[in-house]
């Protein structure tokens, strides 16, 4: 799995993590795992660049919720992109599609991610 970080033009940090090949119930755990890490200790912005994953099972979407929902407690954000056309599917026919903040490219999905306000 490919981890990046990228600093936007305010100095927030956001994680990008990309993972191959299958996000399925033997890969889904150790998935899981590297994103509360990233979460917790990097930054509580993640894009997850899904490009290189062909097969997604509910296993893996089960990561990609648990991924957004930490995030959404540490008022991060949570964005996917690149989504694999055999992976995209599975989004749709779940409806996970409209759960999620789900970018084209990795540009737009950095672009996306809102500037926190000052409290």
């Amino acid at each position: 799995m490919d981890q990046k970080t990228h600093t936007t033009d305010d100095g927030k940090q956001i994680i990008i993590l990309a993972p191959t090949g299958r996000l399925d119930i033997t890969t889904a755990w150790q998935f899981r795992l590297k994103l509360q890490e990233c979460i917790s200790r990097v930054s509580p912005h993640v894009v997850v660049n899904l490009s290189q994953v062909n097969f997604i099972d509910s296993s893996g979407l089960t990561s990609l919720v648990a991924g957004m929902r930490d995030a959404d407690k540490v008022k991060g954000s949570f964005r996917i992109c690149n989504v694999h056309p055999e992976a995209k599917l599975v989004f749709e026919v779940t409806m996970m599609d409209s759960v999620f903040e789900i970018f084209e490219t990795e540009s737009e999905a950095l672009e996306g991610v809102p500037r926190r306000v000052a409290s």
